[in-house]
């Protein structure tokens, strides 16, 4: 063990050496905080590095402290070994939990003050200092424990911090998440990554007010694919899907605020144009119309569709952002039946026509219920005899005393998906109507393409004739050719089963639709009707279109119905032509129902004041 031994001379000397060298050392440790506390702390640095200095600076001043007291050990009284001993004693204590975060320093601390010296008195031969060493020697032992109990339990409790602090993150981490996906959901559509509804009215009516407050105009396009359903319903919900999502992606790179881009629904997309005049707005919509229409591809192949834009402009139409998508949207409409794949804007003259459908939808839409709908039947007569060979049976619709022509009704009735509900109503009622009067006589019932295609449909008129007690053959059921624009093996598959059940079917308007001669082959209706426009031209280009039509009719084995035979120059005419029934006012206009077994019981009653109806030669 290293002892000093100073005269009092050499002591002070030490004494001075000793401080000079601590106040430098204190001074060096000191700059070296000041140092990490300006310029490290709070930053990105070597923790090792940092770690390092310190531990040195700790032992070299536990170490000053060591040759300190082995400095004064030799000459120190009674009084100063004690004090010392206490003091350093202390500072073992203190060190215990000052240095708890690096263990093995804080138990060398502790060792490095009070062992040498403690040894150093247990080695004396004088009992005080003896005892002094077994006190500092017993005391470093504990300060040691107590140093590693600490240094432990400081480390577990930063290593606990840590876990939290990792936790917390987590749990921020994951509220950022759900927070986001909770947006998502809210405002996002799931498909597209576009703003949904709800977000886009929000985004879009902040717009309109900032475009309001600061008298500048904005456009708002309604955009509708074209041919997509088509696509959905053929290739399959993936391709659609496909398409859907490549439009948006499409519709992204053409708005510059995608806060005013929505996916309305299906098919639909929004977009708001804020400061754009109606020229700049159907510029952009031209534009628009011809990114969707480039092909897209889907399993290798490449699939091709369109899109009808409909436009409504403030303050032209409207000041409110439900108003504008509303108007957009019957523009949309309005330009889809006019002109597809092109863009159209709100006018007066739309608004007057789509009040008028919206009424008049929703008249239909309770027109059974309040008993508005009633049938009037015009007869078919046998060109040979003028016989009565069938009635059509015509729907009319009354409605606080106006008659609303079918010309207006019936397509909106398909459009809005009432015709199914409607022409069961008329079959039924056809039937039953039929199946009442003195004679067996057909009745022809006209039947829409929705409700060919529904697929109740063969169950729906198998009801009627069971209700109506009326013989199948009885019941011919009119078609017009753009059935078979749909799915025609379905379409032929269903005539022949109803034909198979006694039911004749007829074309009705034939010429004038979907006409080839492909279809006519694989048909085999019963019946083919030349329709009204060229019969009112017989006199012209009309003749050679009735001749064709009943030449190939003959080679396919149909009989011919000429509708609307005004004449009796017509009349004659067609019968000798060899057209097989006649139908039209110069017969009879159409009949109400309760008039019509009068009609059949006074084959007079047939006759017009203007005109005598042709006899057989």
């Amino acid at each position: 063990m290293l002892v000093f031994a100073f005269d009092n001379t050499n002591l002070f000397d030490f004494k001075y050496a000793w401080w000079g060298t601590m106040v430098v050392l204190v001074g060096i440790r000191l700059i070296d905080s000041i140092w990490w506390r300006t310029t490290q702390k709070g930053h990105e640095y070597n923790g090792r590095h940092a770690t390092l200095r310190f531990i040195s600076g700790t032992f070299a001043t536990a170490a000053m402290w060591c040759v300190y007291c082995l400095g004064v050990y030799s000459t120190a009284d009674t009084v100063e070994l004690a004090s010392t001993i206490i003091i350093i004693a202390a500072m073992a204590g203190g060190a215990a939990s000052v240095l708890a975060a690096h263990k093995k320093t804080a138990m060398a601390y502790s060792f490095i003050l009070l062992v040498p010296f403690s040894v150093a008195l247990l080695l004396s031969d004088e009992n005080y200092r003896q005892v002094l060493g077994v006190l500092g020697l017993s005391f470093g032992l504990v300060m040691s424990v107590s140093a590693k109990k600490a240094a432990e339990f400081t480390s577990q409790a930063i290593r606990l911090k840590n876990e939290n602090a990792l936790l917390l993150q987590h749990m921020e981490t994951e509220v950022d998440k759900r927070t986001r996906k909770i947006y998502e959901l809210s405002n996002l559509d799931p498909l597209t990554g576009l703003f949904n509804r709800t977000a886009f009215l929000n985004h879009l009516k902040t717009s309109l007010n900032s475009c309001i407050e600061t008298h500048q105009p904005m456009a708002l396009l309604f955009i509708d694919l074209d041919g997509f359903k088509k696509i959905n319903d053929t290739i399959g919900h993936d391709a659609g899907d496909q398409i859907l999502t490549q439009t948006a992606r499409r519709l992204k790179e053409h708005c510059d605020d995608h806060q005013l881009l929505c996916r309305w629904g299906g098919d639909e997309f929004l977009i708001a144009l804020p400061n754009t005049q109606q020229a700049a707005a159907v510029a952009h919509s031209k534009t628009l119309i011809d990114v969707i229409s480039q092909a897209y591809l889907f399993d290798n192949a490449q699939l091709s569709l369109g899109a009808t834009i409909g436009i409504s402009l403030y303050p032209q139409h409207a000041d409110n952002e439900l108003k504008l998508i509303q108007l957009a949207d019957m523009a949309m409409y309005h330009q889809k039946k006019r002109d597809i794949s092109t863009s159209g804007v709100f006018s007066k003259e739309l608004g007057r026509i789509s009040t008028r459908e919206q009424y008049l939808k929703n008249g239909l839409a309770r027109a059974l219920e309040n008993k508005e709908l009633s049938l009037s039947f015009q007869p078919i007569m046998v060109a040979d005899n003028s016989e009565i060979s069938a009635f059509e049976a015509l729907l009319r619709w009354q409605k606080n005393e106006e008659h609303i022509s079918p010309v207006e009704f019936i397509p909106i009735a398909e459009q809005h998906g009432l015709i199914r509900k409607i022409g069961t109503w008329v079959l039924n009622r056809a039937c039953i109507v039929a199946a009442s009067w003195p004679k067996p006589i057909a009745v022809s019932v006209n039947v829409s393409v929705n409700q060919l295609q529904g697929d109740d449909f063969i169950t729906i008129v198998e009801e009627a004739l069971l209700a109506s007690s009326l013989p199948a053959t009885l019941l011919h059921l009119e078609i017009t050719e753009s059935v078979f624009s749909f799915d025609k093996d379905i379409m032929i598959d269903r005539i022949k089963i109803l034909q198979s059940r006694g039911i004749k079917v007829s074309i009705d308007d034939f010429g004038t639709e979907y006409s080839s001669l492909s279809v006519m082959q694989d048909l085999a209706v019963n019946t083919v009707k030349i329709d009204r426009s060229f019969i009112s031209r017989l006199d012209s280009s009309g003749l050679a279109i009735v001749k064709a039509v009943i030449n190939i009719a003959r080679a396919f084995d149909y009989l011919v119905v000429a509708e609307g035979v005004e004449t009796k120059e017509q009349a004659v005419l067609l019968q000798k032509l060899g057209v097989h029934f006649s139908q039209g006012f110069y017969f009879s206009r159409p009949i109400i129902e309760k008039d019509v077994i009068q009609f059949i019981q006074k084959p007079c009653t047939r006759l017009t004041d203007t005109a005598t109806p042709v006899m057989s030669d």
